[in-house]
Formats: structure tokens, sequence, C-alpha cells
């Protein structure tokens, strides 16, 4: 079982709505809308919506895009045409 001092040093590693949008360079109302969308993890403690560090960069990771494919290579373009 673990020891409450380590316990309570993971618990100050909870962060709150403006601590998760400083980490992840945004304003604490993109973070509501991305808890609202169920886009991102967060812990509920009672009415406190609070966000571990590891979850944000999970999220971070998690919506990285990739560059372009090898080099020379150039993106399909689908060209719909009108019906005359």
């Amino acid at each position: 079982m673990r020891s409450t001092k380590e316990q309570d040093r993971r618990m100050d590693r909870l962060l709150t709505w403006d601590e998760a949008a400083e980490r992840l360079n945004t304003t604490p109302r993109h973070v509501r809308r991305l808890v609202f969308e169920r886009r991102i993890a967060y812990r509920k403690l009672g009415r406190y919506v609070r966000f571990h560090p590891d979850d944000l960069e999970e999220y971070i990771a998690a919506n990285r895009v990739e560059v372009g494919g090898a080099a020379g290579s150039r993106p399909v373009v689908v060209v719909r045409r009108r019906r005359s």
C-alpha cells in the first residue's frame, strides 16, 4: 500500500483549468471545450475538474500531425466537376 506522503505528492501534480491551459499554451475556455467534447482526459474531484500532466502529454501526442510523405511525393487533390 502507498504511503500517505506519496499520495499527497501525486495529488499535488493535478492541474487546474488555468494551469492546464498554460501547459497547452491555450485559453481556459478552450480547455473547457475539450472537456465538454470529451476530447481530453480529466479527473473529477467533487465539483472540481483537474488534469494530470500525463493526460495532457497524451493529448498532445495524439493530436500530432506528421509531415507529408516521401521526398518528391505530392498530395493527392480530388477535383469534383459540376454536372452540366
